[in-house]
């Protein structure tokens, strides 16, 4: 058309550059428009989860509670996810008020599902579980739970300060407290070596920090929010010598004087304990502290044996 003089190249490109602006803006809605049912879909999700109702209730006449004293007994507990495989057979033991007990055993004896119904993220098939002399059901389980801090093995931290992450562990603490608890969990030391100390800000996930210093953080969480029972999920392993001394000594520091369950994959740590368990295939095999069962040359003596070689 230009050649022959019906139009010329300036009309051309004009006419092409107009009518890619023009179809633009309808390739740019149909791009929003699937994020906008993305959105939809997720928000659907999100109060799903919102609406959903605990299976485990409070009972009417539950009792608020401010303080443990520490005092914990499984009495004959029996449990299971569903109703063909049994998870915990006949458990019964008993601790004292500040001792530490120790969970040793394969991977699936039952370790983390004695957690699960201390917390009572469910109930006993039959048995019961006491703390302070009262069937754990008697207690409201937001008091419960409260009352009972967790140091699991891989901690989550949020996006946001080093000193927020903390503060969650009791949100309304000081700065002051908040510096506090990280001197006692042996976190102060790395955490005024960066930029901008306790306001440094953290990635979702703590993906800028190394396991040991996320593991600390978690520490001093548990110690800011004061519980009175204490879960640790051992997370020593893959740490390097020097960090896992500094996490020891804030396990130390936060289990003084309160009771505390110690799931050990590594059994050298747990060679302080009161009274260790040795769980295998849901059953309670040996307990005793850690002098007593090596003398009896059983089960948990295979174990460390077999550590000490490694």
């Amino acid at each position: 058309m230009a050649l022959k003089g019906m139009t010329t190249v300036g009309i051309i490109a004009s006419f092409v550059t107009y009518s890619r602006q023009f179809s633009r803006p309808i390739n740019h809605m149909s791009t929003l428009f699937n994020s906008i049912q993305a959105a939809l879909a997720g928000a659907e999700r999100v109060f799903e989860t919102m609406d959903e109702v605990p299976d485990l209730k409070d009972k009417k006449d539950a009792v608020s509670v401010q303080k443990f004293q520490g005092h914990i007994e499984f009495i004959d507990v029996n449990f299971s996810y569903d109703q063909e495989k049994s998870i915990l057979q006949h458990l019964h033991f008993r601790t004292k008020a500040g001792e530490m007990i120790a969970l040793v055993g394969p991977t699936g004896s039952g370790k983390t599902t004695i957690i699960n119904l201390l917390m009572r993220f469910y109930d006993v098939d039959s048995g019961e579980i006491l703390i302070d002399g009262h069937n754990i059901k008697n207690y409201r389980i937001r008091d419960l739970r409260k009352r009972i801090g967790i140091v699991l093995q891989d901690p989550y931290l949020f996006s946001g300060t080093i000193m927020e992450n903390i503060r969650y562990g009791r949100l309304d603490a000081t700065d002051e407290e908040v510096i506090q608890a990280a001197k006692t969990a042996s976190a102060h030391g790395f955490i005024k070596h960066l930029p901008d100390q306790y306001h440094t800000r953290i990635t979702s996930g703590g993906a800028n920090i190394s396991q040991g210093q996320k593991q600390l953080l978690s520490i001093a969480r548990a110690i800011l929010a004061n519980a009175d029972i204490l879960i640790l999920d051992e997370a020593t392993s893959n740490i390097d010598t020097r960090t896992e001394a500094a996490i020891q000594q804030g396990v130390r520091n936060l289990t003084e004087g309160k009771t505390s369950f110690v799931i050990a994959h590594r059994l050298k740590t747990i060679e302080q304990a009161d009274c260790i368990l040795v769980i295998k295939d849901g059953e309670l095999i040996e307990q005793g502290t850690h002098d007593e069962l090596l003398k009896q040359r059983g089960f948990y003596h295979g174990l460390y044996s077999n550590q000490l070689r490694i």
